[in-house]
């Protein structure tokens, strides 16, 4: 199957021609959001060749029961899964009596778009029948940004060669499955069904959770660009509402179908209001109009481009891709909400379930404070405050104590949802990143009364699990932690992960360092602060002993930290040595094998230097780049983008520059071979960091100074963002003979450029 697929175009995605193929990789692709509720790019009416059907709610969601051939002790007793919701797109057509279905047809000049610049999807072909009658079909829909519980549809027909009939028939499927089932289970009930005039609603209720959906739809239709009715015919089943408009038309006749739709939900509804308000969201919808609705829409997306644009001249596959990573973080969250949060595949698949992992804070909280206000960073961190309880239980569920916290690595409500052993009880790395994105938010925003308000509990918290959680060892005379897994999932079980250890130390050391800053500022807060946690001087004297004394695995043969203590007993062949057809390692080799095996999934010891570079002189950093790269696979979506951003400060632009295009174009040109399962979201905003922060070389220091390192590949013509930073906006511009820097807010700010390498 061609993996390159998709046009090149600045502000498109585009595909021409139809190919059963790439159907599910285009239904991730082409998906649309609204930060509330998103949906794979499935067609309106009746396919049966292969496809996944997906429309998601944020927020929504049922506790899986857990999978596991054996039990342990600590085991979640389900994973939370984000719920394939009532599918309200789809459509029965018929053309003089005969299914139109695009697996059953000749198809020609099909072509699909989702227009990012905008925020719509379209599709546009030509097709014959089995029974010779030719149709053009052209159809677009949104989820609208400004009404993030409405979406549309316009479906429009042209009878291309015959007299006859067309059959609309519209309907909602509250019956739709997950494909993730753990147990082929149906996650909802259906409580209620209404219809009048030309508008339904479906009322369904999840099992266990009991979060009430109601699923509305408004029809109208137009021949010819003229408004006209139809009789419907109703036809109500037990999960599904279908309306049947029989319209004549002669050759050359256009019928086009609105469709408008509501998903209403009682996280922001009482119960007995969201029938009401579904009914009242579809027919202000149509009342507004299709075009109207449109407007709206190209306005919203305007808004969010304006701050949120990085513009890249003379290399058209890099400005698409940078631009859908930007387009797809957008469609998954705005930070309107604090009760949501960013699943690794957005609403675009199923895998993952759609939960909360650590990727938010160590890779999605710079995009939102850099292309947003602080508010919606903070947001993002409140998010965890709120979860703060849970964390502590989860903890204790593991034998920890005291107010001992450590954050799930899948959650939807702050508990502990993951089933794979490993990772649930292993990658505990989890943790540091909570406090990583609090220290990322501080120095970004100076808003150091987060901290004293809320974050220094979370804080607190995770100080206490890391200080617990290590083991003084007699033979090092340190403190060693011992049976982990760190970011590169291809080693299980180890003792002495470099990045976790070095994590942990750092935590306690900034959880300190932000008490004695709450004490000095606030004294009186803080002793508060004492009596709520019941915090001691016994405890702290504990804190600082284990971060003075932490043991990070250290090779003097090679000159590098290890990515664990028997890193250097397994056989380095570089990757470069590795046999193609064994590529991806994931899907070609036993994981027996892999977890024998050099090979690093993802940044491991780089991403510990990349979160504190500052901590690590430019040539140490660079001979750890050349001693782990090579043996690095890059089958996490997280780790292309740190590689690029390290290679970017080391001064290696083609290697960055290569890394970019893996990070950027990881979805648009399936390097994993995976896009069929959704996108990879949260890695987009490594994505925008391997720009702003790699190219751009933009950093924030903790004396709050900012700076900029600006490179260019030599791909490039030029390439230009913006940063919204501390209420200021910076526009950077860099070519291949010049660099700017452009102030677009009303007060004077100081910048530093470290170096500008034309």
């Amino acid at each position: 199957m061609n993996k390159d697929y998709i046009v090149a175009d600045k502000w498109s995605i585009i595909e021409e021609g139809f190919n059963d193929d790439h159907i599910k990789a285009s239904e991730s692709l082409f998906s649309i959001g609204n930060g509330a509720m998103g949906q794979r790019a499935n067609f309106e009416e009746d396919f049966t060749g292969s496809t996944f059907l997906g429309n998601y709610i944020g927020g929504i969601y049922y506790p899986d029961k857990t999978r596991v051939g054996w039990w342990k002790n600590g085991y979640p007793e389900y994973f939370a899964k984000v719920l394939n919701a009532p599918n309200w797109v789809g459509m029965h057509l018929k053309i003089n009596d005969t299914i139109f279905d695009l697996n059953l047809c000749e198809v020609s000049d099909f072509r699909r778009e989702l227009n990012m610049q905008e925020g719509w999807l379209s599709r546009s072909f030509t097709a014959k029948l089995s029974n010779g009658n030719i149709i053009k079909v052209n159809a677009q829909r949104f989820l609208s940004i400004k009404r993030d519980e409405v979406g549309a549809i316009k479906y429009s027909v042209t009878a291309e060669n015959f007299d006859g009939t067309l059959q609309f028939s519209p309907y909602i499927d509250a019956g739709i499955m997950n494909e993730d089932a753990n147990y082929d289970e149906f996650f909802w009930e259906i409580l209620s069904q209404s219809e009048a005039d030309n508008e339904g609603c479906i009322v369904s209720r999840t099992l266990k959770t009991e979060f009430s959906v109601a699923t509305a739809m408004k029809i109208s239709f137009e021949k010819n660009g003229t408004i006209i009715t139809a009789p419907k015919t109703a036809n109500l089943e037990a999960k599904k509402m279908t309306f049947t408009y029989a319209i004549d038309v002669v050759k050359g006749e256009t019928v086009t179908m609105y469709k408008y739709a509501s998903s209403t939900s009682s996280l922001n509804h009482s119960e007995d209001a969201i029938v009401s308000e579904g009914y009242k969201n579809v027919q202000e919808a149509a009342s507004t109009g299709y075009a109207e609705l449109l407007a709206e829409q190209v306005a919203e997306w305007a808004s969010i481009w304006e701050m949120a644009d990085i513009v890249i001249e003379g290399d058209v596959k890099a400005q698409q891709a940078i631009r859908f990573n930007i387009f797809q973080l957008n469609q998954t969250y705005l930070g309107k909400d604090a009760r949501l949060n960013i699943g690794p595949k957005g609403f675009t698949g199923e895998k993952y379930g759609g939960s909360t992992y650590w990727d938010t804070e160590a890779y999605c909280i710079p995009f939102y404070m850099s292309t947003k206000d602080a508010g919606v960073a903070k947001n993002l961190l409140m998010y965890r405050y709120n979860q703060l309880d849970r964390a502590i239980e989860n903890a204790a569920k593991l034998g920890f104590t005291d107010g001992a916290a450590l954050y799930p690595m899948v959650t939807m409500n702050g508990e502990e949802c993951h089933n794979e052993w490993e990772i649930t009880f292993e990658e505990i790395h989890r943790n540091g990143a909570m406090i990583y994105g609090i220290y990322s938010y501080v120095n970004y925003t100076q808003d150091f009364d987060y901290v004293r308000d809320f974050g220094i509990e979370v804080m607190v918290g995770v100080s206490r699990f890391w200080q617990q959680r290590a083991t003084f060892s007699m033979d090092k005379n340190q403190f060693v932690i011992l049976g982990v897994t760190g970011p590169n999932e291809y080693e299980n079980n180890v003792n002495n992960n470099f990045y976790t250890n070095y994590l942990a130390q750092w935590s306690i050391e900034y959880t300190m360092q932000s008490l004695e800053r709450i004490k000095k500022e606030a004294p009186e807060k803080y002793t508060a602060l004492l009596a709520k946690l019941n915090l001691t001087d016994a405890e702290l004297a504990k804190w600082k002993a284990v971060a003075s004394n932490m043991y990070l695995p250290y090779s003097e043969k090679e000159g590098v930290y290890l990515q664990q203590d028997g890193f250097l007993d397994k056989e380095l062949i570089p990757v470069a040595d590795l046999a193609e057809e064994n590529r991806p390692i994931n899907q070609k080799w036993s994981w027996d094998r892999i977890l024998r095996s050099c090979y690093i999934k993802q940044a491991d010891v780089l991403q510990g230097m990349f979160f504190f570079e500052n901590k690590f002189d430019k040539k140490t950093i660079e001979k750890h780049f050349d001693f782990y790269e090579p043996l690095t696979v890059h089958e996490s979506s997280l780790s292309p983008c740190v590689h690029s951003i390290m290679a970017a400060y080391i001064d290696r632009m083609p290697k960055a520059y290569e890394q970019y295009l893996r990070t950027a174009r990881l979805d648009l040109d399936d390097y994993n071979h995976e896009v069929h399962e959704g996108c990879h979201i949260t890695s987009m905003a490594g994505t925008w960091m391997a720009i702003v922060q790699g190219f751009g070389g933009m950093r924030v220091w903790e004396d709050g100074k900012l700076t900029f390192n600006p490179q260019i590949p030599a791909e490039w013509t030029s390439y230009s963002f913006k940063i919204n930073f501390r209420g200021q906006v910076i526009r950077v511009y860099k070519s291949q003979t010049e660099c700017k820097y452009y102030d677009e807010s009303d007060n004077e700010i100081t910048i530093e450029t470290l170096a500008v390498n034309a």
